[in-house]
C-alpha cells in the first residue's frame, strides 16, 4: 500500500520548471514549440495543421490509454462526432470558430460521460469490444441522422472569424490558431498526469485493487480520465472539421479508432512527446506514400511491425530510456 500512496504523493513533490514539466521536458516542449513555430517556413501548412490535429487526438487517447491502462477501440466516435457538431455549429447555426469547436468538445465530453458510465464497468478486452460496440452505434447514427449529411458529410463548412475579428481564411492564420489549440491541449495533458489527480491515475493502472483499498473510488478517477480524453478528442476533431471544412463519416468509422492506437504505439505509450511523433510518422507517410494507394496501408503496417521488434517501448519511449530521462 505504501507504493501506491507515495505514488500519489510523487503528483506534488516533482521538480518543476513551467507548466510541471522537468528540466528534460522543458528542453522537448521548447523544440517541440520551435518546431511548429519554424516549419511552416518549409512546409505546406495545411499538412502541418492536420498532423497537430492528429497529434491532439493521439495525445488524448493516450491520457486513457498509456496512464490509466484502458484500451479504447471507440475513440473514432468522439473524434468524429466532435467534426460533426463544430462542422453543423459553425455551417447552419453560425457560431464562431472558437464556440463551434468547444460546443465540438462538450458534446464528445458528453457522450464520454455515457460510454464511459456503461464501458469503465468492465476490463480488458471486455473493456475494448464494449467501446468498439458504441462507437459503431455512433457511426450508424451518422449515416442515418439528417444533419449529417449522411455519405456526402457537411460539406463547405466555413472558417468564420475567430472571436468574430480575425479571419480565419488565410492558412498561415488559421495554422497559428491551430498550434495554439495543439499546444495548449498538450500542456493541458501534462498538467494532468502530473497533477494529484494524474498521480491516482497512475496508481489505478499499476495497481487498481491496492489503489481501492486506500480509499480510492476508482471508478469515479477512470470515468473522469474517460470523459477528459473524449473531450479533447472532440476538441481535435472539432478543429480538423474547421481547417478542412468538411467533416466525413471517416472521422467516425472504426478505422480511425484503429489509427489513432497505431499512433500511440508508435510513439511511445506513457510518454507525453510519444504520440506526438506516432501522429507525424502515420500522417507523413499517408501524405507523401499517397501514390502507392492501398499499399500504403500494408506499409504502415510494415513500419509498425518493425517499430515493434526494434523499439518495444515506441521511438520516444526508447529514446528516452537510452538518454535515462522522462519524456
Amino acid at each position: 500500500m505504501a507504493g501506491v500512496a507515495e505514488t500519489v504523493r510523487a503528483g506534488g513533490k516533482q521538480q518543476a520548471a513551467l507548466f510541471g514539466l522537468s528540466r528534460p521536458q522543458l528542453v522537448a516542449f521548447v523544440v517541440l514549440a520551435g518546431a511548429v513555430a519554424l516549419a511552416p517556413l518549409v512546409l505546406y501548412p495545411i499538412y502541418l495543421m492536420k498532423v497537430m490535429c492528429f497529434a491532439l487526438f493521439a495525445c488524448a487517447f493516450n491520457l486513457l490509454l498509456g496512464y490509466v491502462g484502458l484500451l479504447s477501440f471507440g475513440h473514432a466516435a468522439y473524434f468524429g462526432m466532435g467534426g460533426y457538431i463544430t462542422a453543423h455549429a459553425a455551417k447552419v447555426i453560425g457560431l464562431s470558430p472558437e464556440l463551434a469547436i468547444l460546443g465540438g468538445g462538450i458534446v464528445a465530453a458528453l457522450l464520454g460521460t455515457g460510454f464511459g458510465w456503461l464501458a469503465i464497468r468492465r476490463a480488458g478486452i471486455y473493456f475494448a469490444m464494449i467501446t468498439l460496440a458504441l462507437a459503431q452505434m455512433i457511426y450508424f447514427f451518422c449515416v442515418q441522422a439528417p444533419f449529417t449529411g449522411g455519405e456526402d458529410g457537411i460539406q463547405q463548412v466555413p472558417r468564420g472569424r475567430l472571436f468574430g475579428v480575425v479571419d480565419l481564411a488565410p492558412d498561415m492564420t488559421m495554422y497559428w490558431v491551430v498550434a495554439a489549440i495543439f499546444l495548449g491541449g498538450f500542456l493541458a495533458i501534462h498538467r494532468i498526469i502530473h497533477s494529484p489527480f494524474g498521480q491516482v491515475l497512475k496508481a489505478v493502472r499499476d495497481n487498481e485493487p491496492r489503489a481501492t483499498s486506500l480509499g480510492y473510488r476508482t471508478e469515479h478517477y477512470k470515468l473522469m480520465a474517460f470523459v477528459l480524453s473524449a473531450f479533447l478528442a472532440g476538441i481535435a476533431g472539432g478543429t480538423k472539421s474547421i481547417v478542412f471544412g468538411i467533416a466525413t463519416l471517416t472521422d467516425v468509422y472504426w478505422t480511425m479508432s484503429g489509427e489513432v492506437v497505431l499512433m500511440t504505439l508508435l510513439g511511445g505509450m506513457g510518454t507525453m512527446f510519444g504520440p506526438a511523433a506516432g501522429a507525424l510518422v502515420i500522417i507523413t507517410m499517408q501524405n507523401y506514400l499517397a501514390e502507392f494507394g492501398a499499399w500504403v496501408t500494408i506499409i504502415q503496417g510494415g513500419i509498425f511491425i518493425a517499430c515493434v521488434l526494434a523499439f518495444r517501448r515506441g521511438i520516444i519511449g526508447e529514446f528516452a530510456r537510452l538518454l535515462r530521462v522522462s519524456l
